[in-house]
């Protein structure tokens, strides 16, 4: 069994993001690029399943769609523990020419279990995971909070309102997991580390298709307006601006 997990390349959350070239892109310099904070906890999972003999996945495989500037967070994924890596050689222009070639990796491939995070921590877009899964026609799990193996088959838990649910699916299938996947992230070791160097990383190249979106221009949210601070004792003033200010009761 081969699982694959897809991984996205994102600014650190403490990131103060800039724009240039007119508002319609983000100004790279300075960035510290870390590994999506779902694709990681999806790249623990994966990892785990494998470390139990008894569940028969024999290799784990990262993919990225991104320019060679990516290469790092990818080793940083081989070295938490994935065994290869693949990387199409193309910008991400949006969701929909992503997942369109991570699909056409996939079907190279065959991969059993497909795992992708259930949005990006940079656009949010939750929409990758759907989408390979509509290109390759295979069955998509969402708000997937567990992934176990039993007896060969895979058991799925997912999110619903007011409780959870078990899903068995056939292979393969794509699983679009949330936060509760891992309970934490792998570190890297420095075994790990060191191993990274050798991994192979396979750069393939894109194929043709033109984005579907463009940028037409980036916005910051407005700025906070000052903290203003009431007397304990005066309980009318907190309701006045409660009520008539910020319009929340």
């Amino acid at each position: 069994m081969k699982i694959l997990v897809c991984i996205s390349n994102v600014p650190d959350t403490t990131t103060k993001i800039k724009f240039v070239e007119g508002n319609t892109s983000i100004d790279t310099t300075g960035i510290q690029w870390v590994i999506n904070p779902w694709d990681e906890l999806a790249l623990t999972r994966a990892l785990e399943l494998k470390d139990d003999a008894a569940n028969g996945v024999k290799s784990v495989t990262v993919a990225h769609v991104g320019p060679a500037a990516s290469e790092p967070t990818i080793r940083k994924a081989l070295a938490i523990g994935a065994d290869d890596a693949i990387r199409v050689n193309a910008a991400s222009h949006d969701a929909y020419f992503v997942a369109a070639q991570l699909a056409e990796v996939i079907k190279k491939e065959q991969f059993d279990i497909i795992i992708c995070g259930i949005e990006s921590s940079d656009f949010n877009g939750s929409a990758v995971g759907g989408m390979i899964s509509e290109f390759l026609s295979i069955p998509s799990v969402s708000a997937v909070s567990g992934i176990k193996i039993e007896n060969g088959q895979p058991q799925i838990t997912r999110e619903i309102d007011g409780g959870k649910e078990v899903v068995n699916v056939p292979y393969p299938f794509v699983a679009i997991v949330q936060k509760g996947i891992a309970k934490e992230p792998r570190i890297a070791a420095m075994r790990g580390i060191m191993m990274a160097r050798t991994k192979p990383v396979k750069t393939v190249e894109p194929v043709a298709l033109d984005p579907l979106t463009e940028v037409v221009v980036f916005e910051k949210p407005a700025p906070r307006t000052a903290c203003k601070f009431i007397d304990a004792e005066n309980s009318a003033q907190l309701i006045d601006l409660l009520r008539n200010e910020a319009k929340v009761i």
